[in-house]
């Protein structure tokens, strides 16, 4: 199993992750045709072009999801009761097609569950960050995760 129980975890562990992607044209039009998201920003090179962006804008979404799937082998997999929320989700920076985008983690915060003696709380800041060094998404996302089994 990939992922850590809940008392594996200590606030400020630190994990970049080995999956790195590259962000195709295919990738922003599936997200978008799928989620039904007809932004021209997204879809219309003409459009996009003239806009500050000057090209196609990377659908918001994709990123966010994206910088979530990439964490999941090294923090939750197998270990996960349930996803509580995201938090504070900010896209600081566009994503472009073409762009490579990593991941990072870092725990911030770790308790109990109240009402689940064999669970507890982790909330765990994910950042996405481009070729270029900038982050592109950040956002804190609090996971109910299964204790070591005694």
């Amino acid at each position: 199993m990939a992922g850590r129980f809940y008392d594996e975890w200590q606030v400020g562990d630190r994990i970049a992750h080995e999956i790195r992607r590259t962000v195709t044209e295919t990738d922003n039009l599936l997200m978008s045709t799928l989620t039904h998201n007809p932004q021209p920003l997204h879809l219309d090179a003409e459009y996009a072009g003239a806009t500050e962006f000057g090209r196609i804008v990377v659908n918001g979404t994709f990123t966010f999801a994206l910088m979530v799937g990439v964490s999941v082998g090294d923090t939750t997999l197998g270990t996960l009761v349930a996803n509580l929320g995201y938090d504070k989700l900010v896209m600081p920076k566009p994503v472009f097609i073409g762009d490579t985008l990593r991941g990072e983690t870092e725990v911030v915060e770790l308790r109990d569950s109240k009402s689940r003696p064999d669970a507890g709380l982790v909330t765990f800041r994910h950042r996405m960050i481009n070729q270029r060094d900038e982050e592109v998404c950040s956002c804190l996302r609090t996971a109910l995760m299964r204790k070591k089994p005694a």
